[in-house]
């Protein structure tokens, strides 16, 4: 069983037009660790997750998940929904 986390972080500041620092600095972590998070390097804490969820004022399962998000352009994901 994969331990894979998947992500929209990356996704949710390219909406907000908000860079990795931006960010970085509101959740109070290195700019880095928000770069190791978008590419699924390092696994954020429960209370991180939470954090990040907050901050873009959405559910923690619409940043994360255990399986891999559809693509945005994907029209089967679109249809069976």
């Amino acid at each position: 069983m994969s331990e894979t986390v998947h992500n929209r972080i990356a996704v949710l500041r390219a909406e907000r037009g908000i860079s990795r620092r931006q960010l970085a600095d509101a959740l109070g972590v290195h700019y880095q660790t928000v770069g190791y998070l978008e590419r699924g390097e390092f696994r954020p804490s429960l209370h991180l997750a939470l954090r990040i969820a907050a901050y873009f004022e959405v559910p923690v399962e619409v940043v994360f998940s255990i399986e891999p998000f559809p693509r945005i352009g994907d029209t089967t994901a679109a249809r069976s929904a």
